[in-house]
């Protein structure tokens, strides 16, 4: 199963990451994760997409589909040249004595999380960074009570002066 990157520019207009997605999704490609957001152009949205397939021939088949819907402006797979992606992780941790908050603010340490939010019984972990580095995280956190997890899914940039816009 291959695990790729897509980088989308299109129209910031209602209803364009549905078709996106959907598009995607008719093809019997997994989404692993789905974000958009702003640019440096205000009329335009990048959507960031991690697809598992099968094989690249089915992922440049729903690329090329993708290039023709009228909203997007351009599709580029980054895992055909050098990229950086990062991804936030928010995780709440049950933490009813001081004790333990002692030993989680130490992990945090370890992997230059930040705590950002300290309850009576629980406290909220902010890391950013690899996919591998947050499961690294969670690996260590896992003899602890986790409350809750919310990830934002990887977002990408091609490395170089060369925007996304002019692969």
């Amino acid at each position: 199963m291959l695990k790729q990157h897509l980088a989308i520019l299109c129209d910031n207009k209602p209803g364009v990451l549905t078709h996106v997605a959907g598009l995607i999704s008719r093809r019997a490609i997994n989404i692993e994760c789905i974000n958009a957001g702003y640019t440096e152009e205000a009329d335009v949205t990048r959507i960031n997409i991690v697809v598992s397939v099968e094989n690249r021939w089915d992922l440049d088949q729903a690329v090329n589909q993708l290039a023709k819907l009228i909203d997007v402006i351009k599709v580029v797979n980054l895992d055909d040249a050098p990229f950086v992606s990062y991804e936030l992780a928010m995780i709440k941790v049950h933490c009813p004595t001081p004790q333990l908050r002692g030993e989680l603010t130490n992990i945090a340490q370890l992997f230059n999380a930040k705590i950002v939010d300290v309850q009576p019984q629980s406290l909220v972990l902010r890391l950013t960074g690899r996919e591998d580095h947050i499961e690294a995280l969670l690996e260590m956190l896992g003899d602890y009570k986790i409350i809750e997890i919310a990830r934002t899914g990887q977002i990408a940039l091609s490395r170089g002066v060369v925007p996304v816009k002019e692969m």
